[in-house]
């Protein structure tokens, strides 16, 4: 890194623009799936199968992820990533000219790949930029970017694919009340208008591959074990990443808090639809969750860690996470959606806290155990699904109890967990 002033802000400034890369992308399933439960005819169980298809890239490639970021590099690996969100995004043109859902999933599976491997490349890059005590603060200027990204990305989307559209409940109606041939070309025409926003966000991803191979962003290697004071390294006794709790209890944390996350912002839409809200008002709700992080963001890097310690934080937003999810449960409407929205502040602070608190004193092992906590975002691809199922079952709101439990594991790695089989010097 850098030991220059300027050089250090134009390292963070190209990271930043990878967060929000990484943002914009990830949000897009708040409109994508509302939008193809209507397209392509699907229940809500069927439709969160998108966030399957995106989150579950993560498990199968973060550890070959941390092959590729070693034969090529952090730096390199970060450009060839946007190619490869560049190819995932090109697919949606088969997808919506055929409306098979199944290509559609294909694109997300690719694309969520080329995430998986820039997710793999810029946490590690951000949390060395400085020392370990204010990780969290600079994950949380990252965020601001990824987040501000997921903010417009549901409203670009949106506006381009629910345009001239009236509630989810009365476009159902319109179609049973028109022919086959009527039905199959409305539906037809509705699956083409994500054509265009697919061609310019893969031109985008191959524009910034080619800024970040021309970046001169210093490569840094991961692999190189800090001094220790009595001049033995803890990790020197260690053979295996899985030898340290405290990082393979951070594995299932993010695995919960991805869950929930992504629950939040990408269940919201649907469950204003729900309450009989339209799909104009519907599509500025995963907004409000990711102000809420935002907000909160702001928050971690003003008293992150002068007023309050990461694990201290971590186990704050967790009882709120707590809190808002039983405000969701017991009231109702838009006071309801109010609550889920809420928990977009709850959030903002898990992701750059628990990084930190799982990764510090690795050492040689901070890549592998990088490439761990990317297979937790998996956690996206199964949580959601599962609260799909249930509010076909139940129905949306009830679906939401799911989330309790895993806030309190959350809330056990923040209290106990993070500490469990840390060796301490003093």
């Amino acid at each position: 890194m850098s030991d220059n002033p300027k050089g250090y802000t134009y390292q963070i400034t190209v990271i930043a623009v990878l967060f929000f890369v990484l943002g914009f992308v990830t949000w897009l399933n708040s409109i994508l799936i509302p939008y193809l439960r209507i397209a392509c005819e699907l229940t809500h169980f069927e439709a969160y199968l998108v966030t399957f298809a995106s989150y579950i890239a993560y498990f199968f490639m973060a550890i070959p992820s941390s092959w590729i970021l070693k034969r090529t590099g952090l730096v390199n690996g970060m450009a060839l990533a946007l190619l490869v969100i560049g190819v995932g995004a090109l697919l949606f043109l088969p997808a919506a000219t055929s409306r098979e859902y199944i290509v559609f999933l294909l694109g997300l599976f690719v694309m969520g790949t080329g995430m998986a491997i820039l997710q793999t490349a810029v946490n590690p890059y951000a949390t060395i930029l400085g020392p370990v005590e204010s990780a969290a603060k600079r994950i949380s200027i990252m965020g601001v970017s990824n987040k501000v990204a997921g903010m417009l990305s549901p409203l670009i989307l949106g506006a381009v694919v629910f345009k001239n559209l009236a509630s989810e409940d009365e476009v159902k109606a319109q179609l049973a009340q028109m022919a086959v041939s009527q039905r199959d070309a409305f539906l037809d025409d509705l699956a083409m208008r994500v054509i265009a926003p697919a061609i310019v966000l893969a031109a985008v991803m191959l524009l910034l591959a080619l800024l970040v191979k021309l970046s001169r962003l210093p490569e840094v290697e991961l692999d190189e074990e800090p001094p220790q004071a009595d001049g033995v390294s803890p990790q020197k006794q260690k053979t295996s990443v899985l030898q340290f709790p405290f990082l393979v209890l951070g594995v299932f944390t993010i695995f919960f808090y991805v869950g929930v996350e992504v629950m939040a912002v990408d269940t919201i839409a649907s469950y204003g639809s729900y309450f009989g809200f339209g799909l104009n008002e519907t599509k500025v709700f995963p907004t409000y969750v990711l102000i809420g992080m935002v907000i909160g963001y702001f928050i971690g890097i003003v008293a992150i860690p002068k007023y309050i310690k990461q694990d201290k934080a971590l186990a704050l937003f967790s009882v709120l996470g707590i809190v808002f999810t039983l405000g969701a449960l017991f009231t109702t409407e838009f006071t309801s959606i109010v609550f889920i929205a809420l928990l977009g502040l709850a959030h903002s602070i898990m992701w750059p806290a628990i990084w930190p608190l799982a990764l510090e004193g690795l050492g040689k092992f901070t890549k592998i155990g990088s490439a761990l906590l990317i297979m937790g975002i998996a956690g996206g691809a199964i949580i959601p699904p599962i609260y799909g199922k249930l509010a076909d079952v139940v129905n949306p709101q009830q679906a939401y109890w799911i989330m309790i439990p895993c806030y309190l594991f959350i809330l056990f790695f923040a209290v106990k967990g993070h500490q469990i089989g840390r060796q301490r010097h003093g």
